[in-house]
């Protein structure tokens, strides 16, 4: 009989988690404000992620998420790697903290900031959540999407 080491199986901390996991990790920031920007317009809608699905399309595997007042679709195979930033309100002097969803290019596709209630007030355990997000996933982290359940779907426009 053959003797195995467990030191030789892969534990938790050598699997990288998946994109998928990342995305279910984030609904403990609670409230946040996902922002899209492109050369012409802003788009910043207030929501936590919660409720997310995802769907597999021809144009990529997408994480979608649909509310009352507006739905969401982020392509995650176009998304190369996710930075978390500290910065400095840009009204108001109080710290922000930001979740970079970035692309080849390190262009940003998408960003999630820990939204506030009065300037700079943070919901009990908000940072707390996001310090602790960054701390399991790194400063900056390069995400891999988990194999999506077969489904017929139209989650997405276009």
């Amino acid at each position: 009989m053959e003797e195995v080491f467990m030191a030789d199986a892969p534990t938790m901390s050598d699997i990288s988690p998946s994109f998928q996991q990342f995305l279910r990790d984030c609904e403990q920031l609670g409230l946040l404000r996902l922002v899209v920007t492109n050369e012409t317009a802003v788009l910043e809608v207030r929501s936590p992620l919660t409720k997310v699905f995802y769907a597999e399309l021809p144009k990529g595997r997408y994480a979608n998420m649909h509310t009352e007042d507006f739905e969401f679709h982020l392509n995650m195979d176009q998304v190369a790697k996710i930075r978390f930033e500290e910065g400095q309100a840009k009204r108001g002097n109080f710290p922000t903290y930001a979740i970079r969803f970035l692309d080849a290019n390190e262009k940003s596709v998408l960003s999630a900031f820990l939204q506030w209630g009065k300037p700079g007030e943070y919901a009990a355990g908000q940072v707390a959540a996001w310090h602790a997000l960054r701390e399991r996933y790194g400063t900056e982290w390069q995400p891999v999407v988990a194999a999506l359940e077969a489904k017929a779907s139209s989650a997405t426009h276009g």
